[in-house]
């Protein structure tokens, strides 16, 4: 710990509340009395225990050195935002313009120039008072590199471990995001997803995380793979908190084109549906095809449909998604082509001696006993074959179909057809054991329809299975994240056994 925030933990005794052994939560922290130093202090003390010492989670690649001081500087402002001295993680591929560096997990960006600005959402979170605490690990370039690659492993951070269990994977690519936040050093963390790095993380790791509508949050200065996939969303330990930060991160940025339908349906404040009865009356569809084969899933799942039903939902059994695996292969396709042509952009954009692709594969050749030590770079090779107009042609072709397949004819068809509010599946299995060697298990995560239309996906705990979390989802139209996090909400207000307990017993 650096020498400020030591000089800060002196005056914790003096709080007009305890802090919690197992972590706050935001509503928790902005309750609690405590000023800005003491929040930060705290949390800084709480990374150091348990991402440093013993058996460290390797969830947070380094820490913002001028925190404290920025703390400081928020106590002595008159005005205060609705996240005051909140002390965030954002994942290591959201730019910086400070001391910290972005580098996606890759040594390859270690040299480049600092970020010229923050990124949006990282602007927006300073302007609503929020502290960046530091860098989260992450999959290394958001675990497009290799189909052998190992979730949570990065060049420059290591191996992010899950809290419930440091055998288990802590999934990707938002890994460090959400193990930092199940740990409790962190009431909230920002991830991206491009499909399921947002979700499968928080699922597996027993916390909430919600995939936004792509274009209701910026991407601007976040390194890419695809825009019409990519965002960047919320990782917390409750609804309500994720609400809050999605509050203080929506809206319209000329940045970023896509959100320019965001000016006039992003809320400021997505609480404002939350209610113990906003259940009451929903249809929820069930998508069965969605929840994977193992029994153990299936028999939360069941306990969690009767808590939806007896806080009034109408549950439509027997629904599916028309096209989900014809809309997957589809963007799949697009993908590779996009993300050369993006990557080549940001990189471009930033400087440095790392500028292109084809640049990131010669180094990573270069120092393969560091990068290539577990997993190679198959896709990064493939997606640099991705040239000409044919290639360029083809992705245009692939994504119109992914769009139309995932959204009007897949997830919009499923809610007119049964007249549905929102569809609910078991977001993942628990989490698998890591094998380095081979990369990772394959488990079930319920991401796709949702990534590839671009729609919103809610998951929170729903209980656990052989020890680990699992998580419960609510996906729904686009712009729909008022209705699934008051949904969301409700759910969590009816289900007392949230899986948020970790392993850790440091703090």
């Amino acid at each position: 710990m650096n020498a400020g925030a030591a000089a800060l933990l002196a005056p914790l005794a003096g709080c007009r509340r305890a802090a919690p052994k197992g972590g706050w939560t935001i509503r928790e922290m902005r309750d609690s009395g405590w000023p800005a130093p003491d929040l930060v202090a705290d949390a800084l003390r709480r990374v150091e225990a348990l991402n440093l010492n013993g058996p460290s989670l390797r969830a947070v690649i380094e820490t913002n050195p001028d925190a404290p001081d920025i703390a400081r500087g928020l106590e002595r402002a008159l005005a205060r935002g609705p996240l005051h001295g909140i002390p965030v993680l954002v994942k290591d591929n959201l730019d910086t313009a400070d001391a910290m560096r972005t580098t996606a997990g890759s040594l390859a960006l270690l040299d480049a120039p600092a970020p010229e600005r923050d990124a949006s959402v990282v602007a927006r979170l300073r302007a609503a008072g929020a502290v960046i605490l530091g860098k989260a690990n992450l999959s290394e370039w958001a675990n497009l590199r290799s189909p052998r690659s190992t979730s949570g492993w990065s060049a420059r951070g290591g191996l992010t471990l899950n809290p419930h269990d440091p055998r288990r994977t802590a999934s990707g690519s938002s890994s460090g995001s959400a193990a930092a936040v199940a740990a409790g050093m962190v009431p909230a963390a920002i991830g991206t997803e491009t499909n399921g790095s947002i979700v499968s993380p928080a699922a597996c790791c027993g916390i909430v995380g919600l995939k936004p509508t792509v274009g209701l949050v910026s991407r601007a200065g976040i390194i890419p793979i695809t825009p019409w996939q990519d965002t960047a969303g919320p990782m917390t330990r409750t609804v309500r908190d994720a609400a809050l930060v999605l509050s203080a991160i929506a809206g319209h940025d000329r940045m970023d084109p896509f959100t320019k339908n965001a000016a006039d349906r992003v809320l400021a404040d997505y609480t404002v549906d939350f209610s113990v009865d906003a259940l009451q009356g929903a249809r929820l569809g069930i998508v069965r095809g969605m929840c994977g084969r193992d029994g153990r899933v299936h028999g939360v799942f069941e306990e969690a449909l009767k808590l939806l039903r007896e806080a009034g939902a109408v549950l439509v059994d027997g629904v599916e998604i028309p096209h989900r695996r014809e809309a997957a292969g589809a963007a799949w396709s697009a993908m590779l082509t996009e993300f050369r042509l993006a990557l080549n952009e940001y990189l471009g954009a930033r400087g440095g001696p790392v500028r292109t692709l084809a640049d990131v594969i010669a180094f990573n050749e270069a120092r393969a006993r560091e990068e290539l030590a577990h997993f190679g770079q198959e896709l990064f090779i493939e997606a640099e074959q991705r040239q000409g107009d044919d290639a360029l042609a083809g992705a245009r072709s692939a994504r119109s179909q992914a769009l139309d397949l995932a959204g009007p004819r897949g997830i919009d068809a499923a809610l007119r057809e049964h007249r549905l509010d929102a569809l609910i599946c078991a977001t993942n299995d628990p989490a698998g054991v890591v094998n380095l060697a081979r990369g990772d298990s394959g488990g079930r995560t319920a991401s796709g329809p949702a990534a590839v239309a671009g729609y919103p996906h809610l998951t929170l705990p729903m209980g656990r299975v052989d020890g680990m979390p699992v998580g419960l989802s609510f996906l729904g139209a686009a712009w729909s994240e008022r209705r699934l996090l008051a949904f969301g909400d409700a759910f969590e207000r009816r289900h007392p056994a949230r899986a948020q307990e970790t392993c850790c017993e440091a703090m």
